[in-house]
């Protein structure tokens, strides 16, 4: 009998990088998402195949049901990323793989793989509904990071995030800003590695119970700000505060430097999107820029 999960995607709009230590975050689940299939067959393989927004296919993998090992694939490290993720599925559930003698799995995105809004977090949420396993320890236990992305995919509301004692809290709040219409996710073009972005995030010197509360606090500030003028000031000072621990130039001094509006990196600074503050100008000004996707938030908001 076929299978489909569904998981959504996902957005940071303030804690990045200080959530990885405890700062609370404020983070969006996406209108856009991945899907799983799974049918049961009688072939002894899993056969993996993963389409793309145009439902062209990205990725494929043969994987041999008895122990996992790949007999064929379009990609080598990536088959033997999803071998990872397939084992750690079957060591938390042993049965996984013995409710049929086969099996075909496609995955489907709703959004270009480049835009960084979680084609690994919502496939590892998939893949623990299937093998009714918990997706937080399967992404821990398989690649690490915060987990707000997997509450993400589990959550259709805006939600704060934090890790207490290396446990996920999630609670999903009413965030609706009334100047929601002023808000917009612009892509940089390019996708940046979660992987380096931390490994540098660690290898800075700072007073990280300082970060923590500096952060949790803006994220506060930001969820309760009544105006966007309140909403672009915490904007900016997330920024000022994350400047100083990265070492790196905010995103409007290094890309925008004559944009009018406010504007916040989200995620690993220097890829995937940014939030900006605007108006129906905003979307020719970053597109006369080179920056062609540019997302009304209420569109992007699930």
């Amino acid at each position: 009998m076929e299978k489909e999960f569904y998981s959504n995607g996902k957005l940071l709009l303030s804690g990045e990088y200080a959530i990885l230590d405890g700062a609370l975050g404020l983070a969006i689940p996406t209108s856009y998402g991945q899907s799983l299939q799974v049918t049961p067959n009688t072939s002894g393989f899993l056969d993996w195949t993963s389409l793309d927004l145009n439902k062209n296919v990205w990725f494929s993998a043969q994987l041999d049901l008895t122990n996992l090992n790949v007999v064929a694939t379009s990609d080598k490290s990536m088959a033997n990323t999803l071998k990872t993720l397939l084992l750690e599925a079957n060591a938390q559930n042993p049965l996984l793989l013995t409710d049929s003698e086969g099996f075909k799995i496609e995955t489907h995105l709703t959004f270009p793989r480049n835009w960084g809004l979680g084609t690994s977090s919502t496939l590892i949420n998939n893949l623990a509904q299937w093998a009714r396993v918990d997706a937080y320890q399967l992404l821990w236990n398989a690649f690490g990071g915060s987990g707000y992305d997997i509450a993400c995919a589990q959550t259709n509301s805006p939600l704060v995030y934090q890790l207490k004692n290396n446990k996920p809290k999630v609670a999903s709040i009413a965030f609706d800003p009334y100047f929601k219409e002023s808000l917009y996710f612009v892509h940089l073009n390019q996708k940046q590695s979660s992987k380096k972005a931390i490994a540098n995030y660690r290898e800075q010197q700072f007073d990280t119970s300082e970060l923590v509360k500096k952060i949790t606090d803006l994220t506060r500030a930001m969820i309760g700000a009544t105006t966007l003028s309140d909403f672009e000031l915490f904007m900016d000072r997330h920024e000022t505060v994350l400047s100083a621990i990265l070492k790196m130039t905010p995103v409007k001094e290094r890309l925008f430097p004559d944009y009018y509006g406010t504007i916040k990196s989200l995620g690993a600074w220097g890829g995937d999107f940014i939030l900006a503050t605007g108006d129906e100008k905003s979307i020719s000004y970053f597109k006369s820029k080179g920056y062609n996707t540019v997302i009304p938030y209420s569109k992007m908001v699930l």
